[in-house]
């Protein structure tokens, strides 16, 4: 019996651990049960990006788009949608464009905008089956390249399509190749980066865990560009799904020769093998990646020389990263002009980004550049929930700035978001509303930082920690002018001084929080006040006249501070109060507001 239908279900982290496995064992035994298993092929496949709605499901050839799946919601979706051939209404996502095509995945909003490269395969294939990704011409690429063109020529086909390093600098990849091409060395690596550890980003990962040959394909086209036949995979060994996925594509790729020697039967010999980090943020910076592999403790180089000369073991190497190697098969297929028309003149192509933070839609999204930051937070990310009013978006994760409403319409590509004080980084995207404290934010970032410093050069190592006791003075109330410009100086003398890019741009997000909201910094030392309401020293939380006697702010409040009764004004003891938040957050008419700490700083 021929299969009717096809059941995806999301298998990224993010709905593993909402237990999509278990709700494909459910839809398996239901499906046995009513005789129909062998009508529907059930795949536990990559991140389909809209995370926020998971655990997600679709139903093809329909293309039905479940949200927030249960294992209780199976038998409902099987007798109604897959034997009665009716939707099941109430678990499809409520913002479609048309509104006679509700349901359908493409028909989606937060998909409209997008265009995915990188992510192409990623929700639409299973991971786990080469002939799936074979089937979506995976290998094609590679094997015309081999049997067809030079390396000199696959080179000049990265450069014309004006690929740009997709890990944060932003360097042009086919100009990276060639260095490493033109190198002389007896032996040359190419090296995936896959260490993402930017606090809120999950690019990487969701490529790895949904489409990982498309990263094995691109390294074996680097690998006969520059004239190497070894590459290693530097992943973090906190991804272990990724790392099942990947270990088991490299075995499949070797059954089906399309790793190891002679591959298509030609000259070209290509061996990948994975190398595990330990997590350190370190070591996304290439050369203290590089140190990792060889076996010593991650700690970035000075350059030059440059990898390309002298990396691995001394030898010739290239380091790029999963977003961009999951560009290079496409760029063949379709030709180096065809990537070259999408984005801008300066950054061609698309970029992926993890949005985070106060967003309605949280997910993976990837855009042409030269969308605008406007487009992604509102068209796609459907602005910000509970009808609070946008704030900031820090771009580029610790080593990026804070954007604000002014510049929403610039669009994303890397010197505007250069020029605007941040990056474009790995590519995380953090929405902030005005329940953030900017101060705090700008404290956070830098106290990652500081923790995941290497140690190597004093500025990042001792620079760091004191700019972090300054803003730590400041949130806690104890804070004076003279620090606010004491961090300024600090954070312009480290950005000059710092050995590599962690150090560097480690400032990033106090300078840039400083030259918008350094009123914020003022407000907290000169009048010992949060205007957020984060800063618990400085804050006491009150209940105005505007309350609507709701209840909401007292059954969310974790230490029973807050009493009235229902339709009557509601009020704050201020003796038992912790200063969470938690009220503010759940007040649906924003009656309680945040003032100065009548009773002084706490110290």
């Amino acid at each position: 019996m021929l299969e009717r239908m096809q059941l995806l279900i999301c298998g990224g982290t993010g709905c593993m651990s909402s237990h999509s496995k278990d709700i494909k064992k459910s839809f398996e035994k239901t499906l046995t049960a009513m005789g129909l298993k062998k009508e529907v092929n059930i795949v536990l496949t990559g991140c389909f990006g809209l995370c926020e709605r998971g655990p997600v499901v679709i139903l093809y050839p329909d293309e039905i788009f479940y949200a927030h799946v249960s294992v209780n919601d199976v038998e409902e979706i099987c007798e109604e949608h897959i034997l009665k051939g009716r939707v099941v209404k109430r678990l499809l996502v409520k913002n479609p464009i048309d509104r006679k095509k509700i349901g359908q995945m493409s028909n989606l909003q937060f998909y409209a905008k997008q265009k995915r490269i990188a992510l192409r395969n990623c929700g639409h294939i299973n991971p786990l089956d080469i002939k799936e990704y074979i089937a979506k011409n995976g290998y094609e690429a590679l094997g015309e390249i081999l049997l067809h063109q030079s390396p000199e020529k696959v080179i000049d086909t990265m450069i014309e399509s004006g690929l740009r390093g997709r890990g944060g600098g932003g360097f042009p990849t086919g100009m990276k190749w060639q260095f490493a091409k033109r190198a002389t060395s007896d032996q040359k690596y190419v090296i995936c980066n896959a260490d993402e550890g930017d606090p809120g980003a999950f690019m990487d990962r969701a490529i790895l865990e949904g489409d990982p040959h498309s990263i094995l394909e691109a390294m074996a086209i680097c690998g006969y560009a520059i004239g190497s036949n070894q590459g290693y995979i530097y992943v973090r060994a906190e991804y272990p799904v990724a790392v099942e996925r990947l270990q088991h594509a490299i075995n499949e790729a070797y059954t089906y020769e399309l790793l190891g020697e002679h591959i298509f039967g030609t000259d070209f010999s290509f061996n990948i093998e994975i190398r595990l980090g330990a997590g350190a943020f370190v070591c996304g910076e290439e050369t203290a990646l590089i140190q990792s592999i060889e076996g010593f403790r991650g700690m970035p180089k000075l350059k030059p020389p440059f990898p390309a000369i002298k990396g691995l073991w001394g030898k010739s190497s290239n380091v790029n990263n999963v977003e961009t190697l999951a560009n290079i098969p496409v760029i063949f297929l379709k030709g180096a002009k065809w990537f070259k028309s999408i984005g801008t003149e300066k950054s061609s192509g698309t970029k992926v980004f993890a949005l985070g933070g106060k967003i309605n839609n949280t997910g993976l999204v990837e855009v042409p550049m030269g969308t605008t930051l406007r487009e992604v937070i509102y068209d796609i990310g459907g602005g910000i929930p509970n009808k609070r009013k946008f704030k900031a978006v820090q771009t580029g994760g610790p080593s990026g700035g804070c954007i604000t409403e002014k510049d929403l319409d610039a669009p994303i590509e890397f010197e505007s978001l250069k020029e605007l004080g941040s990056m474009m980084g790995s590519g995380g995207m953090i929405i902030m509303d005005e329940d953030n404290c900017m101060v705090d934010v700008a404290r956070f970032y830098l106290d990652f930082t500081v923790d995941e410093s290497c140690g190597k050069c004093t500025p990042c190592r001792e620079g760091t920690k004191q700019m972090l006791e300054i803003l730590n003075r400041i949130c806690e109330g104890t804070g004076t002018m003279k620090d606010i410009d004491e961090l300024e100086k600090l954070g312009k003398m480290i950005q000059k001084t710092s050995l590599c890019g962690l150090g560097q741009t480690a400032p990033n997000p106090v300078l840039s929080t400083l030259k918008h909201f350094r009123s914020e910094y003022e407000a907290h030392v000169k009048d010992h006040v949060c205007e957020a309401g984060v800063c618990s020293n400085l804050t006491n939380f009150v209940i105005e006249d505007n309350c609507i006697g709701c209840t909401k702010c007292a059954k969310n409040c974790p230490v029973n501070a807050i009493s009235g009764l229902p339709k009557q004004l509601h009020t704050i003891d201020p003796d038992l109060c912790i200063k969470c938040g938690a009220c503010k957050k759940a007040c649906p008419v924003g009656a309680i507001t945040s003032h100065p700490n009548e009773r002084g700083v706490r110290l």
